[in-house]
């Protein structure tokens, strides 16, 4: 379990993609001391597996399916990525509860600056939107986030100048793709109610 409130930014140092897997080394001295074989760690809001480590670089391996359902599969070496690793119990959640389970991949719509407001428009999959209110939180490449309003096909965010500072989220651009995250509660509450209201042609009649 995350808190999406990003540790720090790494570095991807490597990629090397087989058959089956694909090699992520991402360089992040400053969480290197903390980190063990077996950890796991939200990459962009993906969770991953330490599978070595070596002089402040971790490597993770990432089968299709992850690469396939992410951004993931976007990274090359100099690709700059955020990191968040796993809480632990008696922490403090000063985000929100994120699973690093990757819900899809929305497109970034705009960036709207102006002076120190800056607004990140995101559109996404009907099905994910539907589990997004606003006032809500959502997890953009693993940044725990306030949803500032919805929008047709997807949702406006707010970033201050420290998200902005500490994470990726200043990298981005319109059109780049961001892993996306809907809070675990709704999707409860969404499966719940889906199960026990009858479809929409029945309950007309």
């Amino acid at each position: 379990m995350f808190t999406g409130i990003v540790e720090t930014v790494g570095t991807v140092v490597k990629v090397e993609s087989g058959n089956d897997l694909t090699r992520l080394v991402i360089g992040a001295e400053s969480i290197a001391d903390g980190v063990k074989l077996g950890d796991s760690v939200a990459v962009n809001g993906g969770c991953l597996t330490v599978t070595s480590l070596l002089d402040g670089r971790f490597a993770f391996e990432a089968i299709p399916e992850t690469l396939e359902r992410t951004n993931l599969g976007d990274l090359k070496v100099g690709s700059r990525v955020n990191l968040e690793r796993a809480m632990r119990a008696g922490d403090r959640l000063d985000g929100h509860i994120v699973q690093g389970h990757v819900d899809g991949v929305g497109i970034v719509r705009a960036v709207i600056q102006d002076g120190n407001d800056v607004r990140l428009q995101v559109d996404c999959d009907p099905e994910l939107a539907d589990c997004v209110v606003e006032k809500g939180s959502i997890a953009i490449d693993g940044v725990s986030l306030t949803v500032a309003a919805l929008l047709p096909s997807g949702f406006e965010v707010a970033l201050i100048p420290h998200t902005l500072e500490v994470t990726t989220l200043s990298d981005r651009r319109t059109h780049d793709r961001v892993n996306l995250e809907v809070d675990v509660l709704g999707k409860y509450v969404k499966r719940y109610l889906e199960r026990m209201l009858p479809p929409n042609d029945e309950a007309s009649r």
